[in-house]
């Protein structure tokens, strides 16, 4: 399915698994959507590369659980900017936890989306969330 809007997102995945970064690679080539995607390894990382305007992502997806800085930690730091904090964050994790979820929320992330375990599934949530946020009107911090 195809669904007119922004037709290339900067998305910044914040990720320390390989394998992850790689199976969303992976779903954004198989649905043939011509997204740049940014990579951090950890909050920390993000963060260095949030300070380069030029480089301002449309979306951040990130991982709850990562070294240096967790995905919470991440979030409440992205949010006390008064530039960041505009930015639509999904957490995407394998976290069902519902102290998880509540903390997320309570923070302002954009949406919380559980990696499931069969691959077409998150293939599809990924083409779900994907073309959601092309169709939104995105604030350019």
């Amino acid at each position: 399915m195809l669904i007119l809007g922004k037709t290339n997102l900067k998305i910044l995945l914040i990720e320390d698994d390989t394998i992850e970064v790689m199976k969303l690679k992976r779903a954004v080539k198989k649905l043939e959507m011509n997204h740049t995607l940014i990579e951090a390894k950890n909050g920390e990382e993000a963060l260095s590369i949030l300070k380069d305007d030029n480089i301002l992502p449309d979306i951040i997806f990130l991982d709850l659980n990562m070294p240096k800085i967790n995905g919470l930690e991440f979030l409440k730091i992205l949010k006390k900017d008064d530039v960041l904090k505009f930015l639509p964050t999904v957490i995407l994790t394998t976290s069902s936890n519902r102290r998880d979820v509540l903390a997320c929320y309570s923070e302002g992330v954009a949406g919380y989306i559980i990696k499931p375990l069969k691959y077409e599934d998150y293939v599809a949530k990924i083409e779900t969330a994907l073309n959601y946020w092309a169709m939104n009107e995105l604030i350019k911090a």
